[in-house]
């Protein structure tokens, strides 16, 4: 599966790194976007938005106050669905995505990888 990191990270205690992480364990091919370039475990930490093609999963870790410039870019990528994590949690544009058929889920990466709910 194709997983694309909002919020990325290259300090080890945050939760986008251990998300990072933890999707690479599970196999995941993972691409990130952060407001630094970086790099963790070989994903490339880009500042643009890149036009990833086929992810099926955005996973945010960008708080709601830093969402709206990425509304569009999200969108013009067309995943399956998007994970808020706590923190990040958004109904502006949960609502946004919902009217264009994209799956919104308010839940922890970490905890869905882990319990084996990430499907």
């Amino acid at each position: 599966m194709r997983v694309l990191v909002i919020g990325a990270s290259e300090k080890k205690d945050r939760y986008a790194n251990m998300a990072i992480n933890d999707l690479l364990t599970y196999k995941h091919d993972v691409f990130a976007i952060g407001s630094r370039k970086g790099n963790v475990e070989g994903v490339n930490i880009e500042t643009e938005h890149v036009a990833f093609e086929e992810i099926d999963t955005v996973t945010m870790y960008v708080g709601p106050q830093n969402q709206t410039g990425f509304y569009d870019y999200i969108l013009s990528l067309k995943p399956r669905r998007v994970i808020f994590n706590p923190g990040t949690e958004n109904s502006v544009f949960e609502n946004l995505l919902e009217k264009s058929n994209i799956e919104t889920i308010q839940a922890c990466t970490l905890v869905m990888l882990r319990t084996n709910q990430f499907e």
